[in-house]
């Protein structure tokens, strides 16, 4: 959604929405709905927030839904980005291992944000709404939104933001939250948490006052995600973390549901993961906050006291628990570090907002915000392929949820298993495709510009076709658009990268012809 259209729906003019078990009107509250108040159901206290008269208790929540898919599928970006864009050459030799290890807990935590973006389109599915996995390009703010969305490399100013982004709504933490409240307010004027959508969002799914029964589908669940085909083992750190690195990083969360309690079920486990405050797995707050306190060390020379670690405690969490939590000082690496205390970077330079435009005019982002063009021949190019790829991955995941079969049913291929496969093969192609671009020129005149990096630019429609042929021909359509990426960059690259090119158009050769074989009706059709 544009940011004027969430601005739109948030404001005025609003009113108490109906509390109904029914979602056929209400003209018994009508005359109050329009002087802006509703009478509460019996016996309880409305507590349902001012909204535009133009939603239906269903309409809402599907709102709210969408708001949270982009929000956990904006998240995802920039956090991969930010890890993609840490080491290199300027990293100490003594501080590479520290970096490599918030590499690998800031890739599990958008992973696990992969997971939050996939159960959340199972949840629009259970109430019969659209999918959503649009987001915005450009540099925006709007309610509900943590901060203004930017790529960007990891920098402690930029992970201030995800602490306080992942924080508990009530989170004060002494003197280290204020640091971190500072550095964030230097950046957005109004940075937003999001625990406070899922505060908005679960009690108003958990009212029957509120959302009937019936809105409730149970016969969407064959079509949904679950953890046996989207999980992959990344379960309690079991997948995805080379050896010696943190364990419990990441845990994919997949969750499927049939009803309401699955769906409360389901949005409490995705808010817990990013700011709970107990447990045994640490959320995404406690993991930034933990690289927090450790980049400062290492960049700054600040060592965080015993004190200000516990001054930092939320308040409902267990004091012995979150002492445990406190990083161990970097003291030890310092001292084998730089005998002088001189300046470096955990992350590349690399472009903030990259973006690649077939417009030789475009400036990018028409928001005001900062947007780098890749300029550089070759580089245009790994970008360019990034953005199909990316678009394939998007194409892929929306049509899953519109297939039966999965995995596990009768027959050696079915449609549903070979597009889950698919979207993983695309998962490995967008890490391979941005780690060249994180070391690849951004600037065809200026070699001091530092590097591209991935763009993650949206397609001009996530919009699926009518008709299940008419999306295998869309999937053959970026097949052929990759292959002439792939063709042009084959006559740039250097040696070295042609390995991958050449997996990459066997791995695409395959898709094509099984999804030719679809098309033909040689595969049992009762599956799709």
């Amino acid at each position: 959604m544009r940011a004027a259209q969430i601005r739109r729906h948030l404001g005025a003019p609003s009113a108490l929405l109906p509390r109904t078990g029914t979602e056929q009107g209400l003209p018994s509250t009508t005359p109050q709905l329009l002087r802006g108040t509703v009478a509460p159901a019996a016996g309880k206290v409305a507590k349902t927030p001012a909204l535009n008269l133009e939603f239906s208790p269903r309409d809402y929540i599907t709102y709210l839904l969408s708001i949270d898919a982009e929000i956990e599928h904006c998240l995802m970006v920039q956090y991969l980005y930010a890890a993609y864009s840490l080491g290199g050459p300027q990293v100490p030799e003594a501080f590479r291992d520290s970096v490599r290890t918030w590499q690998e807990v800031i890739l599990g935590i958008a992973k696990e944000e992969m997971g939050h973006l996939i159960s959340v389109q199972n949840s629009l599915r259970l109430i019969g709404s659209p999918l959503h996995m649009e987001r915005e390009d450009e540099p925006w703010d709007s309610p509900f939104y943590p901060f203004p969305f930017t790529l960007e490399p990891l920098t402690l100013d930029s992970l201030a933001k995800y602490v306080y982004a992942e924080s508990p709504v009530d989170w004060d933490g002494g003197a280290l939250g204020d640091e971190i409240r500072l550095r964030v307010h230097a950046q957005t004027d109004d940075p937003n948490q999001v625990a406070a959508l899922f505060n908005t969002l679960i009690p108003l799914v958990a009212d029957p006052d509120y959302l009937p029964d019936a809105a409730f589908d149970a016969t969407t669940l064959p079509a949904q995600a679950d953890f046996a085909e989207w999980g992959r083992g990344y379960q309690g750190g079991h997948r995805g973390r080379p050896s010696g690195q943190p364990t419990q990083t990441p845990d994919v969360l997949v969750v499927p549901q049939t009803c309401r309690d699955d769906m409360v079920a389901a949005l409490h486990a995705i808010a817990q993961q990013g700011e709970a405050t107990s447990g045994t797995t640490a959320s995404h707050f406690v993991r930034f906050l933990r690289i927090y306190v450790e980049m400062r060390e290492l960049l700054e020379y600040k060592t965080l006291t015993t004190e200000h670690w516990n001054a930092a405690r939320p308040l409902d969490f267990a004091a012995p628990q979150w002492q445990a939590l406190q990083p161990e000082s970097k003291a030890t690496l310092l001292a084998a570090g730089p005998a002088a205390r001189i300046a470096w970077a955990p992350a590349r330079q690399v472009a903030i907002n990259p973006y690649v435009s077939l417009d030789p005019e475009s400036e990018g982002s028409d928001e005001g915000g900062t947007a780098t063009r890749i300029t550089h021949p070759e580089s245009a190019l790994w970008a360019t392929l990034h953005n199909i790829r990316y678009r394939m991955l998007l194409t892929y995941l929306i049509h899953s949820f519109t297939l039966y079969g999965g995995l596990n049913a009768a027959g050696a291929i079915t449609p549903r298993g070979a597009i889950v496969n698919a979207t993983f093969g695309e998962m490995y192609n967008l890490r391979a495709v941005s780690e060249i671009l994180m070391q690849s020129p951004v600037s065809a005149d200026d070699p001091n510009a530092g590097f591209a990096g991935p763009p993650f630019q949206m397609p001009y429609t996530l919009n699926s076709p009518f008709g299940e042929a008419n999306k295998w021909r869309g999937h053959l359509d970026l097949l052929t658009a990759s292959a002439s990426v792939v063709e042009a960059l084959q006559l740039l690259v250097p040696e070295s990268r042609h390995a991958y090119l050449a997996s990459l158009r066997e791995a695409d050769r395959n898709m094509r012809e099984l999804t030719l074989r679809i098309l033909s009706g040689s595969i049992d059709t009762a599956l799709l």
